[in-house]
C-alpha cells in the first residue's frame, strides 16, 4: 500500500528580532576577529608588515567563514551595512530583498554590533 508522504514544511523566515540579533552578533564577532587579529599580528611580527597582513587576512577569512556558516541560515549573514543596502536595492524590483523596515533594523543591529565588537577587541 502506497502511503502518500506528507508535504514538507517550508522554511519560514525567522522573526526580524532574531535576524537582527544574528546580525548584531555576527557583525560584532567579525569586527572583533579583524581588530583582534590585527593587534595579535602586530605583537607576533612587529618588524614584518607582509607577515602581519598574511596573518590578519587568513584569520579574517577563516573567522568570516565560520560566522557565515553559523548565522547565515538565520539572517543571510550580511554583517555589513553596504551588503544590506545592496540587498535592499537589488531585491526591490523582484521583491526578494530586504524590506525597508527590515533594512533599518539590520542597519541598526550592524552599527551597534560593530561598536560592541570594537570595544570587545580593545
Amino acid at each position: 500500500m502506497n502511503t502518500p508522504t506528507p508535504p514538507r514544511p517550508s522554511a519560514a523566515t525567522p522573526p526580524v528580532l532574531r535576524r537582527a540579533a544574528a546580525e548584531f552578533l555576527g557583525t560584532g564577532l567579525l569586527v572583533t576577529v579583524v581588530v583582534g587579529s590585527g593587534i595579535a599580528a602586530q605583537r607576533l611580527s612587529p618588524d614584518d608588515v607582509g607577515l602581519q597582513l598574511l596573518q590578519n587576512s587568513l584569520t579574517t577569512a577563516l573567522g568570516l567563514a565560520v560566522l557565515i556558516l553559523m548565522l547565515g541560515p538565520v539572517s543571510g549573514a550580511h554583517f555589513n551595512p553596504v551588503v544590506s543596502l545592496a540587498d535592499w536595492i537589488l531585491g526591490r524590483r523582484a521583491r526578494t530583498g530586504l524590506s525597508s523596515p527590515d533594512f533599518g533594523v539590520y542597519l541598526t543591529a550592524q552599527v551597534f554590533g560593530g561598536v560592541a565588537g570594537t570595544l570587545l577587541a580593545g
